[in-house]
């Protein structure tokens, strides 16, 4: 691949990786799609080693980041329900203050749900706290997992060259 190519995966790649913190774009898809595309015009063994440990690397994090903090949630007693509040006004806060609604809409729906659900504001706020230490280690695992299969990728282009 051109030295063009490969800055363009790069590229491709950085947009997934802040995808990943801005939840605007489909981050670890789009890291993988990039990788993808490269081993695919590279056709050469270590491109495809390289696509084979960036995907095992990806599937693991998805897998870690929809399980340990769901884990952790449920045993502080995080309901569904308030996620999907506070997801459904994180989107509505992002059209009413562009880029700031979307958090500031997610902690108020999570907050108001566990509100509504436990009628004491100590625990609804202590459940929130939870919530958003379980979402930013969701986001922490995928952000892990985009950085090592992007380590990854770095590696198979220095091999191939």
């Amino acid at each position: 691949m051109s030295t063009g190519g490969i800055v363009l995966v790069a590229l491709a790649i950085a947009v997934g990786i802040v995808g990943i913190v801005v939840p605007l774009l489909p981050g670890t898809l789009l890291v993988f799609a990039a990788i993808a595309v490269w081993a695919v015009v590279e056709r050469d063994t270590t491109a495809w080693v390289t696509l084979g440990v960036a995907t095992a690397l990806l599937g693991a994090a998805a897998f870690v980041k929809y399980t340990w903090p769901v884990r952790r949630m449920r045993e502080a007693d995080v309901r569904t329900w308030s996620l999907v509040a506070g997801a459904v006004l994180g989107v509505i806060g992002f059209f009413v203050i562009p880029v700031l609604g979307l958090p500031i809409g997610f902690v108020l729906g999570i907050y108001l749900a566990e509100l509504a659900n436990r009628r004491d504001q100590r625990m609804a706020w202590t459940s929130t706290k939870h919530a958003l230490k379980g979402v930013a280690l969701s986001v922490g695992v995928e952000l892990a997992g985009a950085l090592l299969a992007t380590v990854v990728w770095v590696t198979g282009v220095y091999l191939t060259q």
